[in-house]
C-alpha cells in the first residue's frame, strides 16, 4: 500500500471506532444530549484525523532514519505516547468550549479518554500492521 493511502486508510478506520466510543461516553459523563456529544466526537475525530496524518508522516520520517528497523514494543509505546500527547494539546480547549466546562474538567475528561486511547492506539496499530503489513519505513533494508 502506498504511504499516503496507508496513512489515510489507517487514520479513517481508527477514527470510525473512536467516534463510536467517545460520543456516548462524553454524553454520559457530562450529562449532555447524545446528539451534542456525538457531534463533538465527530469534531474531535476530524481534529484527530488531521493530527494522525501529520503525526504519522513525521514519525515515519523519523523512523526511516533509525538504524534499527521494525516496530518494537518500545517504539510502539513511544508512537502512542507522542500521538496522544500532541492530541491532548489540541482537544482540551475544544472540549472545554463545547461542553461548557472548565479547561481542568476538559483535561480530566481527556485523561480518562487517554487511558483508553493509549492502549487502543497501540493495539489498533499492531492489528493494522498485522492485517496490512508494516509501512516501508519499518521494513528491514535489503
Amino acid at each position: 500500500m502506498r504511504p499516503t493511502t496507508r496513512r489515510v486508510f489507517q487514520a479513517v478506520l481508527y477514527e470510525v471506532f473512536a467516534v463510536a466510543f467517545v460520543g456516548p461516553v462524553l454524553g454520559f459523563v457530562f450529562d449532555k444530549p447524545q446528539a451534542s456529544t456525538l457531534a463533538l466526537a465527530v469534531l474531535l475525530s476530524g481534529i484527530a484525523l488531521c493530527w494522525n496524518y501529520v503525526y504519522n508522516a513525521l514519525f515515519e520520517r523519523w523512523e526511516s532514519r533509525q538504524a534499527t528497523k521494525g516496530r518494537s514494543l518500545a517504539r510502539r509505546v513511544a508512537h502512542g505516547a507522542g500521538f496522544e500527547g500532541g492530541l491532548t494539546l489540541l482537544l482540551v480547549p475544544v472540549m472545554a468550549w463545547w461542553l461548557d466546562t472548565s479547561p481542568l474538567n476538559a483535561f480530566l475528561a481527556n485523561v480518562g479518554l487517554l487511558a483508553f486511547f493509549f492502549f487502543y492506539a497501540i493495539g489498533f496499530t499492531w492489528a493494522f500492521d498485522r492485517l496490512f503489513g508494516l509501512p516501508q519505513s519499518a521494513l528491514p533494508e535489503r
